[in-house]
């Protein structure tokens, strides 16, 4: 077993939803975190709908819309995380929000006398700053969340983050639907102010004096990656976020199949299975922080991991609608655990001068893969058929509880430190 952690659940403290939001940082992500989220989802869904108007639902221009969301994830992910490391991360946050805000603005200008094409641009621009922003917040959690509260926090943060996964198409289709591209991009450029706004209440950033100062951004990117080699934690981390990548990606793809072929549904039923997962989720993201302080991160991550790939398996051979719409909702209940579980395990692991570089790591591991399994998943149902496609996939979720099993067993070099 891992020696105990300030960060982990092991510590002892009880940590009341009371007490916890008392936490001047928790106030003030979450809050910021509310507004963001405005922001992106109408921006996504307003950009979104807007392309498929003006081209009549061309599939290549609206593939471009997700390939200027998620390009950014790949090329520069790692490099906002060895900035985030290098910049005070407070002021790195402001900065990407008003950057934000600036460049949605000067896109609706360019949309009212332009060219209706710079919405690509909104979308490609905060995705990139996103890159620096995430990290950051990573840090600050790190410094500013008192070990017997991090899990707890992460928790209720997931929760919000299930909220708008609910909420936000509906936010985003309706205020497209009622307003338009012009409106929407107001709002959008408002929602990032306002986050910018509320993010100046954080804690002030510590100046201090940085050991590598001096050393060039590539140097301190190499010098991430062998922090993440030498670290057998994070090894098996990133293993087991390769692994969930895998599983996620094909069947982020083929759901439709199942309602189509496997149940023979009209392909609108698919809204039920979005419907029981995001409802289970935000159950899920309240347990979660009920029973925060019960379990150790890697303990989270494994449930999440073990149910989604029995979950999986399960609707694969399925020819009931209720039983993949039951699994659809187990999924749904253990995904907050599994995505708690892990960005508490990459800050309890992860010395706080590495903590944008392991994110800008691990992150595009887990995107990349899925990207993978995504773009190979119609000849893997073509190879394999659709059912044993999804076994596939629950066999990638086992292999990821294998990885991450050396977790209970590694002594870690920041436990150490620590103690």
């Amino acid at each position: 077993m891992d020696t105990p952690v300030p960060n982990s659940p092991s510590s002892g403290s009880k940590t009341s939803l009371g007490s916890m939001l008392k936490n001047r940082f928790i106030q003030a992500i979450l809050s910021a975190g509310v507004f963001m989220q405005i922001g992106i989802w109408v921006r996504n869904f307003a950009v979104l709908l807007f392309v498929v108007e003006m081209t009549d639902g061309d599939a290549f221009a609206v593939s471009l819309v997700s390939v200027a969301e998620f390009a950014p994830i790949f090329v520069f992910s790692f490099i906002g995380g060895a900035f985030a490391d290098r910049w005070r991360p407070k002021r790195t946050m402001v900065l990407c929000d008003l950057l934000s805000a600036i460049s949605i603005f000067v896109i609706l200008l360019t949309l009212i006398y332009g060219s209706w094409q710079a919405v690509f641009f909104a979308t490609f621009v905060s995705a990139i700053l996103s890159q620096f922003s995430q990290p950051s917040s990573m840090k600050l959690f790190k410094l500013h969340v008192p070990g017997e509260q991090m899990q707890a926090g992460m928790a209720l943060f997931q929760t919000m983050m299930a909220v708008f996964m609910i909420l936000g198409p509906i936010l985003g289709t309706f205020v497209f639907e009622q307003l338009g591209i012009y409106w929407s991009m107001g709002i959008v450029c408002v929602a990032f102010l306002v986050s910018a706004a509320v993010l100046t209440l954080l804690p002030a950033d510590r100046v201090e004096e940085k050991e590598n100062a001096g050393t060039s951004i590539w140097t301190e990117m190499k010098m991430g990656i062998d922090y993440v080699l030498h670290r057998k934690a994070l090894v098996a981390l990133g293993g087991s976020f390769l692994a969930a990548g895998l599983g996620i990606g094909i069947i982020h793809t083929l759901a439709v199949f199942l309602i189509t072929e496997q149940l023979g549904l009209p392909k609108g039923n698919l809204q039920w299975l979005f419907a029981a997962n995001g409802a289970a989720m935000l159950v899920g993201g309240g347990l979660s922080m009920a029973f925060s302080n019960k379990a150790a991160p890697q303990t989270l991550v494994l449930w999440g991991m073990l149910v989604t790939g029995i979950g999986v398996s399960v609707m694969g051979f399925s020819e009931v609608f209720w039983l993949t719409l039951a699994m659809e909702a187990m999924i749904g209940l253990f995904m907050p655990a599994l995505q708690i579980g892990i960005n508490t395990l990459i800050l309890n692991k992860t010395e706080e001068a590495f903590v944008g570089r392991v994110n800008g790591i691990l992150t595009p591991m887990f995107m990349g893969a899925m990207v993978v399994t995504m773009s190979i998943a119609g000849l893997l149902k073509a190879s394999l058929s659709l059912s044993w496609t999804y076994q596939f996939s629950a066999a990638m979720f086992l292999i990821g509880i294998v990885f991450l099993l050396p977790l209970y067993r590694i002594k870690d070099p920041v436990a150490a430190k620590a103690n």
